[in-house]
């Protein structure tokens, strides 16, 4: 017999049983692991798993939200059942060998009548009145790219501000000092209507009602080679609606070039504001930043060399492509593989494995990572326009380019005439570029290519952005 319960107190979930003990005991979920101390023996047993787990040599966080998988061998786990119990890191249910983990929302106000309830009770709201910033990345499934950056600075030069980081759930590393609110809940709701500033990467999500003196600062996610927006293929008049309506809500649009600026202008209808061309804050530490903290927290030793396969999304899959396979990748060239899936392929998919394989697609920071890779393998992503700050290799590997220019996204420029690195179709050609020396043969393309789009670029774009947002007056030093 086996029996489940929360210990609330040490955040633990404990599952007891009679007869062997087992030898092991695992809460697998897609993207982390939990592994449990198991205790006792004679006749009873006791498997206890932490709902806090360290990833990546980072600090202790609570599980993220997801389902996860009872793993302990020998164990009959069919009669297991435990409803949500609430804590204030995580909820936790149990059924069978099926654990759900959820954020830690009171599920009232996961219903239609509860999120209706909140949403009026934020429209009705005066709101705008605290000397705060409502800080959000990626839909809340990290807390970093050009928002992170501005935060860093702005607790510097503004210590009064409050600030507010969106979240999926409490998983989310978010900057030291900062206050995290978990998307959908009551707080989420007030932080949002009482911010005097939000800073966002993306689409504001749910409903949204200007507060008076409220501004929106829209940092982007990236300088653009697949059209977006109004730009995209096919005509929709819905998701032209949709694009108008979005950029209407934004004060200021930050860029990271001349060329990103009048991309995203023209695809977003931004007309009569401003865009800030300003180099992305983001990509500060690619300039004079230490890799040594970054590598050793990874795992990966002084010397090792490190590739970092990052490619994007697809419109039509869910998953990160299968391109590569890391465990061989890693295996022919001798290095590390780091593997960053695009946020959005971040729920849907799990981490792989393999010796010298790290996945990486839930690390906080992207910038991170390409402080401390050797060479990065891309397609189309706009990552391509952030690693150039450091002037190491890029490969692109896209087996699938004809498809993917001519039906799903459609280009702004040629990248086979002006990439500055090779375009390769297969594991094997990737491997055999890597292996080679190109001698500069892409040295005058690079060249070009950063002075384009990494001109400023220079390590202190985070700090012209606040200055402007200080100067603005829309927070309080």
């Amino acid at each position: 017999m086996t029996t489940a319960r929360v210990d609330e107190q040490a955040e633990t979930l404990v599952i007891s049983g009679t007869g062997a003990r087992p030898a092991s005991a695992e809460l697998r979920g897609p993207r982390a692991v939990a592994t449990a101390r198991i205790t006792g023996g004679g006749r009873t047993w006791k498997a206890t798993f932490p709902l806090r787990v360290s990833r990546w040599g980072g600090a202790e966080l609570p599980l993220p939200a997801g389902s996860y998988t009872l793993e302990i061998p020998g164990v009959d786990l069919d009669a297991l059942a435990l409803a949500h119990v609430l804590l204030r890191i995580l909820r936790v249910a149990v059924t069978g060998s099926a654990v759900l983990i959820g954020p830690p929302i009171d599920p009232v106000y996961e219903t239609a009548e509860g999120q209706t309830a909140l949403e009026q009770r934020y429209a009705s709201q005066i709101g705008g009145g605290e000397n705060a910033v409502f800080f959000e990345s990626f839909y809340g499934q990290n807390a970093g790219c050009n928002p992170r950056a501005i935060d860093r600075v702005l607790a510097e030069r503004a210590p009064a501000v409050t600030r507010y980081w969106s979240v999926s759930d409490l998983s989310i590393e978010v900057p030291d000092g900062a206050v995290p609110v978990v998307e959908g809940g009551p707080d989420w709701w007030r932080a949002r209507a009482e911010s005097r500033l939000l800073v966002v990467n993306d689409w504001l999500r749910r409903r949204f009602v200007r507060k008076p003196g409220q501004h929106v600062l829209q940092t982007w996610h990236g300088t653009p080679l697949k059209r977006l927006a109004l730009h995209r293929p096919g005509f929709d008049p819905r998701r032209m609606a949709a694009v108008v309506k979005e950029s209407r809500r934004w004060d200021v649009l930050l860029a990271q070039n001349l060329y990103a600026e009048r991309v995203l202008r023209k695809a977003y209808a931004f007309i009569g504001k401003p865009i800030w061309v300003e180099g992305y804050p983001r990509n500060d530490m690619l300039v004079g930043g230490d890799p040594a903290p970054v590598r050793a927290a990874l795992g990966i030793r002084p010397g090792e060399r490190v590739l970092l396969y990052a490619p994007t999304w697809r419109d039509d899959r869910a998953e990160i492509v299968d391109f590569v396979d890391p465990q061989d990748l890693a295996e022919q060239t001798g290095a590390v593989v780091l593997v960053r899936g695009h946020s959005r392929t971040l729920k849907p998919g799990r981490d792989t494995a393999g010796a010298r394989v790290i996945d990486v697609t839930g690390y906080p920071e992207t910038a991170r990572l390409l402080l401390i890779a050797d060479a990065l393998i891309t397609d189309y992503s706009s990552i391509m326009f952030d690693f150039s700050v450091t002037g190491r290799p890029m490969y692109f590997l896209v087996p699938d380019l004809e498809h993917y220019r001519g039906q799903l996204r459609g280009f702004y420029f040629d990248l086979a005439h002006r990439a500055p690195g090779p375009l390769v179709r297969s594991q094997d050609e990737l491997v055999h570029a890597l292996s080679r020396d190109d001698d500069g043969e892409y040295a005058e393309r690079y060249e070009a290519w950063r002075v384009q789009f990494n001109r400023r670029d220079d390590g202190h774009a985070a700090e012209r952005v606040v200055e402007r947002i200080l100067d603005q007056g829309w927070l309080t030093a």
